[in-house]
């Protein structure tokens, strides 16, 4: 990897108590199952050869479930990119499940998370998994209660060497602050974008601590962010509003790591082109205004 192309990924960040060293551009595989992530792509080809251009371009930082689908995206994964490289950095979720309506269930009970981890290694082709998030919550939200349940069957399966490392998603920093007591976290996954800001004292936060950040749905999700501003910043910079958005959560904060999914090349060249677009000040003044809060 070229210092150049390092840049072009929004240079890098290395997990805490790691040597994991990834580029703050990745990649997020949900879209790449059918659609409402339920069975198999219309196009599993295209879904390949957009894997395998994601890692050509030098991104090595994947964000995965087996959840997907179920079991699809992983199965995807596989086929184009094993063996994997060597720098590739794997992150995969566990702590839920899709019902037969297509619904999405939790599945936070100690053999439902060894099922997961399992199910993730067996579909990816791993002996071990680079980094594994419990995903706890509402669909979109974190919701209150102990995780020191499921964090500690996870912990677990990290001493029996099948998990190297754990993040989080879809918690609170009290929650946060209970997982630590347990065990290490070296990243975070939560919502959050230009128009959804609840975090931003906890990325300041894990900051501080050398902690991961990765903002899901950092596009606004299954509702594309909408703004005048934003489409005003994007036509002064030449740039489509969603690589602003995305260039805007790179120059927030050197600890935020991004996922934007796509099954489209096409699509995934404008998300990687975002990481080396940047916003004067004035821009990023103005489009913080988007998602302030009453008081700010």
């Amino acid at each position: 990897m070229t210092k150049q192309m390092s840049l072009e990924l929004g240079g890098s960040f290395t997990l805490p108590g790691t040597s994991m060293t990834l580029h703050r551009m990745g990649y997020g595989a949900m879209q790449l199952a059918g659609p409402g992530v339920w069975g198999p792509p219309r196009d599993v080809e295209g879904a390949t050869a957009v894997l395998r251009e994601v890692v050509a371009a030098g991104v090595n930082h994947l964000d995965t479930s087996d959840y997907y689908g179920p079991h699809v995206t992983n199965q995807i994964i596989k086929k184009a990119l094993h063996p994997y490289p060597d720098d590739l950095v794997i992150v995969t979720k566990v702590g839920a499940r899709r019902g037969q309506d297509k619904s999405w269930l939790h599945a936070l009970s100690r053999q439902e998370l060894i099922d997961a981890v399992h199910d993730n290694l067996r579909n990816l082709g791993l002996d071990r998994l680079d980094v594994v998030n419990l995903r706890v919550g509402g669909v979109m939200e974190p919701a209150e209660g102990s995780i020191e349940e499921p964090l500690t069957a996870l912990a677990e399966l990290k001493r029996q060497g099948l998990i190297r490392h754990l993040g989080l998603s879809n918690v609170s920093p009290e929650q946060l602050a209970e997982a630590q007591k347990i065990t290490q976290i070296v990243c975070l996954q939560n919502l959050y974008n230009l128009a959804s800001r609840n975090d931003d004292s906890l990325i300041h936060h894990l900051a501080g601590q050398g902690i991961a950040y990765v903002p899901f749905f950092p596009l606004g999700g299954f509702t594309p962010l909408q703004s005048s501003k934003l489409d005003a910043a994007a036509a002064l910079l030449q740039a489509t509003p969603m690589q602003v958005a995305l260039a805007w959560l790179l120059q927030l904060s050197p600890n935020i790591l991004l996922i934007p999914g796509t099954s489209s090349a096409g699509h995934l060249r404008e998300n990687l082109e975002a990481a080396s677009l940047q916003l004067p000040s004035e821009i990023i003044a103005n489009l913080d205004s988007i998602g302030a809060r009453p008081g700010q």
